[in-house]
């Protein structure tokens, strides 16, 4: 890498050049041609699913995801707060409307605080579960695997049990994360839900450029996916159709991409591991910084890695030390904007929203590419030393 280390960009070392070649000299470009299949075998093959559908983005997933759980206009949806805002979007999509939940030490979903607001705030009916304060009814929580770090979803699915709940997976960043321990020990981020979704928008662990990939446990209702995604067409002859349909088929020259990329994956993940290890090790030693823990029981894919700052014992709060990462030349970012404070979800329901508050202001995503060469990450850790004893 050059003097500037960026924070998450492609890696393009297998046979992206020659698949996607392939795909130009057999003039198969668009929402058509073999790649797109060939893609959607291969995941499920990873991932141990019956049926994928690959999708303009991972946006587009969790629209049809939602759209296939029933989620109606009126409804609502239990989604977290810390979050990119595309997991949040798709449920104002259908006209319906997003619960925000706080997190927990894992930056992902609380579910001691989710099933005490089903518990304490709602009521199960025969129509389902009920929001005291609203009258509506919630019929989906979608669950995010933040930073890749997979979420106990032996608890989600008995809570989903109990209050008649569909389960979404946003797996967008947790490709290649699966269970070591437990009752879905050998289970992928993504295949436990009803539905999940995944991304490879350029950042994420394997890129198409842009792109995902939706899956399911009902074949059917995935087979349903792709009928939506293509616009619903009943008679491709004579253009007929049935229902509302989207243009959301990722196209061949993406899916070739993908091929390419898929073939890498867990040396991708492996890299990752070792540069998460070795930035844990010696981040360790700087007093006020950490990096945060991976479930212990699963593999993580460790996409993203979170730099924690303790600014009494560092010297410096998060947006002055981004400041000057940057002004070095390491690209580095906050998390994302809370959900239930950006504008157009500030007048929507909230439960107890205390340590996404906390995380937000001391987490920095540090780079983490798979490029990332030891001599980089060492770089990194050498400037963090270099602020605070400069202070």
């Amino acid at each position: 890498m050059s003097n500037f280390i960026p924070l998450s960009i492609p890696n393009f070392k297998g046979k992206e050049l020659e698949y996607v070649t392939k795909a130009v000299e057999t003039e198969w470009v668009s929402t058509g041609g073999a790649y797109i299949d060939q893609f959607e075998e291969q995941i499920s093959e990873y991932l141990h699913v019956g049926q994928a559908v690959a999708c303009q983005s991972g946006t587009a997933g969790l629209h049809l995801a939602l759209k296939l759980s029933g989620v109606e206009y009126g409804d609502e949806v239990i989604v977290p707060t810390l979050t990119f805002i595309a997991a949040v979007n798709p449920v104002r999509y259908l006209g319906a409307e997003p619960i925000f939940m706080d997190c927990d030490d894992t930056l992902n979903m609380d579910l001691d605080k989710l099933e005490e607001f089903c518990n304490n705030e709602c009521l199960l009916t025969e129509k389902g579960l009920v929001n005291k304060k609203t009258s509506k009814i919630i019929k989906t929580m979608l669950i995010v695997h933040v930073f890749g770090n997979i979420v106990n979803m032996e608890r989600v699915m008995n809570i989903a049990q109990k209050y008649k709940l569909k389960v979404i997976e946003d797996a967008t960043e947790a490709l290649g994360s699966y269970y070591t321990e437990g009752k879905y020990q050998g289970k992928y981020a993504g295949t436990i839900g009803d539905f999940g979704v995944y991304s490879f928008n350029g950042n994420k662990i394997i890129t198409t450029g842009g792109g995902g990939m939706l899956v399911g446990k009902n074949k059917e209702l995935v087979y349903k996916g792709k009928y939506l995604s293509t616009q619903a067409k009943d008679d491709t002859l004579y253009y007929m159709h049935h229902e509302v349909g989207y243009n959301y088929r990722m196209t061949n020259l993406q899916a070739a991409l993908g091929v390419a990329q898929l073939e890498q994956l867990e040396g991708f993940i492996q890299i990752k591991t070792r540069n998460y290890q070795l930035y844990k090790r010696e981040i360790e030693a700087i007093e006020g910084l950490d990096l945060l823990d991976f479930n212990k029981n699963a593999r993580p894919n460790y996409w993203f890695y979170s730099l924690t700052i303790d600014k009494e014992r560092y010297g410096l709060d998060r947006d002055a030390l981004l400041k000057k990462l940057n002004k070095k030349g390491i690209q580095t970012r906050p998390i994302w904007g809370l959900n239930h404070e950006q504008k157009p979800y500030v007048n929507n329901q909230s439960y107890k929203i205390e340590k996404a508050k906390y995380y937000l202001d001391r987490v920095l995503n540090i780079p983490c590419s798979t490029n990332l060469k030891e001599k980089d990450v060492l770089k990194v850790v050498n400037i963090l030393k270099e602020l605070k004893y400069s202070l």
